[in-house]
């Protein structure tokens, strides 16, 4: 089981960059893809991106690609979420992932969850 913490959450404006990261602790870690999914007020869950073990493979979703940059640090077992042109549509609670399984882009394959972090872009 592996243990996640977000942090890096807050108020920016439209345009402005963030960078949210994912403390983790477990065993798994270094062998686990990891992901970035964010909820906002009365929507579902989304993906936005994630990460192979090795750091290697990543993906996107397409309303990030291009602004948002997924990496991992498996000395410090740590992610990081490095959000660019942020608008007010980015805003929403933000939640690390973890899989079972070295690479994933599939919400249901994402089994450990943190806490979340929120990020409010304002217009």
């Amino acid at each position: 089981q592996v243990q996640l913490v977000e942090s890096g959450g807050g108020l920016v404006q439209a345009g402005d960059s963030l960078r949210l990261s994912c403390a983790a602790s477990g065993r798994t870690f270094s062998t686990a893809a990891m992901g970035w999914f964010r909820q906002a007020p009365g929507k579902e869950r989304e993906f936005v991106g994630s990460i192979s073990w090795s750091g290697t493979v990543t993906y996107y979703a397409d309303s990030v690609k291009g602004r948002f940059t997924i990496s991992r640090d498996s000395a410090k077992n740590t992610m990081y979420l490095q959000m660019t042109s942020l608008k007010s549509e980015d805003t929403a609670v933000y939640y690390c992932a973890a899989a079972r399984i070295p690479v994933s882009n599939r919400m249901a394959d994402f089994r450990s969850w943190g806490q979340g972090t929120q990020v409010t872009v304002s217009s």
